[in-house]
């Protein structure tokens, strides 16, 4: 896993893209709220992703395992 999620401009452009997001929202309500609302940028920002990496699908097993329901595998 470490090593699929280990790249730098990838990291960065996802942090860029949620930064946008949450200055976009403003103020949340709640925690929940806001673990809501960046899991819905994040499912989003995963649908632009084009050509996944070639380990993607064995970090994507991996996650499944690790974080149960909370990873959705598409």
């Amino acid at each position: 896993m470490r090593r699929i999620v280990y790249t730098t401009n990838s990291i960065e452009a996802l942090n860029s893209k949620l930064r946008r997001a949450v200055r976009a929202q403003g103020h949340v309500p709640n925690d929940k709220a806001a673990t809501k609302w960046l899991n819905l940028v994040l499912n989003r920002a995963a649908a632009d992703w084009k050509r996944p990496s070639r380990e993607w699908i064995e970090a994507q097993t991996q996650f499944a395992i690790t974080f149960g329901e909370r990873f959705r595998t598409n």
